[in-house]
């Protein structure tokens, strides 16, 4: 089982920069289905998608966060700093470099070379 997508709000004003900062992460705009694009717009990269909903006000959780994997991590978060992005470099837990930044809107967004092993499941008590 693999998660299909995340979906986040944005306010009018920043829709526009919404898909264009997760298009530095190489996810490009795909098409909304008819009924749902007067409310949203979809960004998409090898299968997973941000669904980026239009709202009136916006809800950003305060340590709520999407992580996106960058096999390029280098790159992106040279293309990031370039387009203006602070990056606040995290400790790699797994050996992998990270970072957070912080997404047009409001929206914390994780970069990381590669994702964690998979783990074990602990025993019940």
């Amino acid at each position: 089982m693999t998660i299909h997508h995340a979906a986040l709000e944005t306010l009018p004003e920043d829709r526009d920069a919404l898909v264009a900062f997760f298009a530095l992460l190489g996810f490009a705009e795909v098409e909304v289905p008819e009924g749902l694009r007067e409310i949203a717009r979809w960004v998409e990269r090898d299968g997973t998608q941000i669904h980026i909903l239009f709202a009136d006000e916006t809800v950003v959780p305060p340590d709520g966060h999407v992580a996106v994997v960058a096999p390029d991590y280098e790159d992106t978060v040279a293309r990031l700093r370039q387009a203006g992005h602070d990056i606040e470099e995290r400790t790699p837990y797994w050996g992998a470099p990270r970072c957070f930044v912080t997404a047009p809107g409001g929206h914390q967004v994780e970069v990381m070379e590669f994702t964690p092993p998979p783990r074990r499941w602990l025993a019940s008590p």
